[in-house]
């Protein structure tokens, strides 16, 4: 089943994504476009992103492995929806792209162990996680629009083992296998639920493969999971409104 949020003349409306349309459990249906735009799939109240969690990543970064999951958080306002552009971060030297499978938690939860960290996630949506390249530490992460996430939540996925590719441009920038994650889905929910409650409709971005790069302005990133689907942004000029 896909979940999705859209954004009508009434407000926002949460429902399944059926044939182009978002249907409500009240039987209303509103379709995507005409009658409403798709938001964020979700409103979680923390954005925990895994980083150097796939090993040709390590390697195209030069960095060491990591005994533990590295992960670094985002917060709700670097949200973006689906179809949106990305505002440029004018302080920033460049704008950088990477497409993370994104686990949604179904329910708050702490310290649960690995054979049932997957069993309180609702299902896997996508985020791109932009950098504003140049900055350093949290500058680099933390801005306005720097996690566009959707396009709605797949609850009926297996996060291990899913083909991924990232586009910029109609170019194939990244290729990979969530197979490939050092860490997987389970460890790294286990990891932080025994730090931190995760809340019901958080958010844990779940790494990058190799490659992750750099997009221009007008350049459209599209990041595909296999099962789930694809998210689309493209990048605004620096002089956009």
């Amino acid at each position: 089943m896909r979940i999705a949020r859209i954004q009508t003349a009434a407000g926002p409306v949460t429902g399944k994504y059926v044939d182009g349309a978002v249907k409500t459990e009240d039987g209303d249906s509103y379709s995507v476009g005409d009658e409403g735009t798709l938001l964020p799939p979700c409103e979680p109240s923390t954005l925990y992103c895994a980083g150097r969690n796939y090993q040709d990543y390590l390697e195209h970064k030069g960095n060491e492995r990591p005994t533990t999951p590295h992960f670094f958080l985002k917060p709700p306002a670097a949200l973006l929806a689906p179809e949106r552009s990305i505002p440029y971060p004018t302080f920033a030297e460049g704008v950088g792209y990477a497409g993370e499978l994104a686990a949604v938690m179904g329910e708050d939860s702490r310290n649960l162990n690995t054979d049932e960290a997957l069993d309180v996630v609702l299902g896997y949506t996508i985020m791109n996680d932009v950098d504003a390249l140049g900055e350093e530490g949290a500058g680099m992460k933390v801005f306005e629009a720097a996690a566009p996430l959707g396009p709605w939540i797949e609850t009926d996925v297996d996060p291990d083992g899913l083909d991924l590719e990232t586009r910029v441009g109609g170019e194939i920038r990244q290729e990979g296998n969530t197979g490939e994650m050092l860490f997987s889905a389970a460890e790294i929910i286990s990891f932080l639920s025994s730090r931190i409650t995760l809340h019901q409709g958080d958010i844990v971005a779940l790494g990058s493969p190799a490659n992750p790069g750099e997009v221009e302005p007008g350049e459209e990133v599209e990041i595909w999971y296999e099962g789930i689907g694809t998210l689309v942004n493209d990048l605004a000029s620096p002089d956009s409104p």
